[in-house]
């Protein structure tokens, strides 16, 4: 057996690479997995409404199955309605991944619903120029202060009656809890209720309110991290460093919806839903108007289900359109289309019960609806006047004046051809068969004729007289 010499000097060089291959790659890919890290951004821009909070809730789901590491709500609302907003902050307070909330950019507000949602979130912040405040939930407490005296600042309006007290109250305990869960300024989020008070950004920052002002996203990311949160009752440490921000857009249903509960458009969709069907009744087999007007009504109908509608309001605009349709068709000398009219515009006012600008309905639309069904109804109105003054074309009535012939005539009676009828007639003995005939009335099955020369010399006669 024939002994190789081993060189140990190579085993050593061999196993000195496998260990820095190894620290190599441990270094690696700690750095490729921080580079998947992302934050993803939400915004909500305008009104908070139905389609916000399906937006939100949407978004926010994402980010659960991206495993996100933070989620950032960039702001710039005047407020909305309260379910849409009470159901954003459920899904904050739901979500396992911290949620920073940031009005941004500079000009923008994050007023009434937007308050609440602002503390709601996991860390407040905002940039220069921004404020948020005004969070009375109604009219109650939007009156300007009134000064005293002493030039210092007076209380708000108190709420009218009890139903506004009682509002009040549920909105001072709902944010009071929402603050106190967050760690931030209780006192001053119950005088943003009760008193309609705003703050600036660094006013908000100064009082506890919000924790950052930053001046952009990147400034935002750098200021936040290593904050340690609360969250699921356990610390955690924000690591916002290198992350990867990614922006999730409304899809195209959200888009839909934020387009169909729009006040002014479920008004104008439910009223072409109304007068399609009615064009289809009145002209049955035409299935145009009655395939839109259907569509329509469903989705108007189903706009007004997810806003706050006053039912009233409704009953009013239907009564309204009945009472005008009713004129067309029981002329009352303008009564029925007067107060319909009535009833369609005091109804399309007070439709929707919310004191939020963004979800009133437009006066010009209102008047626009109103203005077309006017129109209708005198169209629908000469319509009925010249049908009615016109020579009747069907029925027994159609046969007056109609010409025949004789068939058979004897004793001032026998069977006439009329219109490629055969029928029983009466009439002058003087009759021959052959002769042109003109009916002149109609009794039973029977028909009342006379001569057609006798006719026309009478209609002659007549002229020349």
């Amino acid at each position: 057996m024939v002994t190789l010499p081993i060189d140990l000097s190579v085993f050593r060089r061999l196993a000195l690479c496998c260990v820095l291959a190894f620290v190599y790659l441990g270094n690696a890919f700690p750095a490729a997995s921080a580079s998947l890290r992302s934050a993803v951004i939400l915004e909500i821009d305008g009104a908070i409404g139905p389609a916000s909070a399906t937006y939100i809730r949407d978004g926010l789901r994402h980010a659960r199955d991206e495993k996100a590491v933070l989620v950032i709500l960039e702001m710039d609302t005047p407020g909305g309605l309260d379910t849409s907003m009470r159901e954003i902050i459920r899904d904050i307070l739901a979500m396992p991944i911290p949620v920073v909330a940031y009005v941004h950019p500079s000009g923008a507000r994050a007023a009434s619903a937007g308050t609440y949602i602002l503390y709601a979130s996991h860390v407040a912040a905002m940039t220069p120029g921004t404020n948020l405040g005004a969070a009375t939930p109604i009219q109650v407490g939007a009156a300007p202060a009134v000064p005293d005296e002493a030039g210092e600042k007076g209380e708000a309006a108190a709420p009218r009656d009890a139903g506004e007290q009682k509002a009040v109250n549920d909105a001072v305990a709902y944010i009071r809890a929402l603050a106190e869960l967050r760690g931030r300024n209780a006192d001053w989020a119950e005088k943003a209720v009760r008193e309609s008070a705003s703050l600036s950004a660094k006013a908000a920052l100064e009082n506890g309110v919000v924790e950052f002002v930053a001046k952009d996203m990147t400034s935002l990311l750098a200021q936040i991290d290593g904050t340690r949160i609360v969250m699921a009752g356990r610390e955690h440490r924000l690591d916002t460093r290198d992350l990867a921000l990614t922006k999730v857009e409304p899809g195209w249903l959200t888009r839909i919806l934020a387009t169909i509960t729009n006040p002014n458009v479920a008004l104008i969709l439910m009223m072409i839903g109304v007068y399609g069907l009615l064009f289809e009744f009145m002209n049955p087999g035409s299935f145009v108007p009655g395939t839109v007007g259907a569509i329509s009504l469903l989705t108007g109908l189903y706009a007004l289900a997810v806003l706050p509608v006053d039912i009233v309001g409704v009953t009013l605009i239907l009564l309204g359109i009945g009472l005008m349709i009713g004129e067309a068709f029981a002329p009352s000398f303008g009564i029925l289309g007067m107060g319909g009219l009535a009833a369609f515009i005091l109804g399309s006012a007070i439709l929707i019960d919310t004191d939020v600008p963004a979800f009133q309905i437009d006066w010009s639309v209102i008047a626009a609806l109103a203005l077309f069904s006017v129109g209708l109804l005198v169209v629908i109105a000469r319509l009925g006047l010249r049908s009615h003054r016109g020579r009747v074309e069907t029925g027994m009535q159609d046969m007056i004046g109609a010409r025949g012939e004789i068939l058979d005539w004897a004793a001032g009676k026998g069977h006439v051809f009329v219109r490629s009828e055969r029928w029983n007639a009466r009439g002058p003995q003087s009759l021959r068969r052959g002769e042109a005939i003109v009916v002149d009335g109609i009794s039973g099955l029977t028909l009342e004729v006379s001569s057609a020369k006798t006719s026309e010399t009478q209609a002659n006669g007549g002229e020349d007289g």
